[in-house]
């Protein structure tokens, strides 16, 4: 009786992390009012008020910026936000810690009781992997609302 080997394929992983700027040239983030000037910057201008986005801000133990990565884009009422994807793209950035956003692109920078479930479930697991969530920005043309200054995280 021949025994037949059993061959598994499977796909080579590869975690890079190559930054263009050198720490010091990054900005540094101590408030949500740097975040939300910093993410106004970046954010379409056309694309505020028309639909919504959710981005992260990855950050490295100083608060300094190593990148904004863009999550989803959705319709005028929400966007799906998958924890897996933003978790993946901060491990693989090695951020230390991380600054969600979106907006609304009503202009009611009020948060959903989605938008706080969303928070919870992503400072539990920021804790799992040691990934801190600073702060949740909800962002509109006019201004912004912090749940972290709300006390909300």
């Amino acid at each position: 009786m021949v025994q037949q080997e059993n061959t598994f394929k499977v796909a080579e992983v590869e975690v890079t992390y190559r930054p263009k700027f050198k720490a010091l040239e990054r900005p540094k983030i101590t408030t949500s009012g740097q975040a939300y000037s910093l993410l106004l910057s970046r954010w379409s201008k056309g694309k505020i008020e028309l639909l919504e986005e959710f981005k992260v801000v990855l950050l490295n133990r100083n608060n300094r910026v190593l990148g904004i990565a863009d999550i989803s884009q959705g319709g005028v009422s929400g966007t799906v936000v998958d924890p897996k994807i933003i978790f993946a793209i901060s491990l693989k950035a090695n951020a230390s810690s991380i600054i969600l956003c979106h907006n609304h692109p009503s202009g009611n920078i009020k948060p959903s009781d989605a938008d706080i479930q969303l928070t919870r479930k992503m400072v539990e697991g920021g804790r799992l992997l040691d990934v801190t969530v600073w702060d949740h920005l909800i962002i509109s043309n006019e201004g912004y609302y912090s749940l972290v200054d709300n006390g909300m995280i």
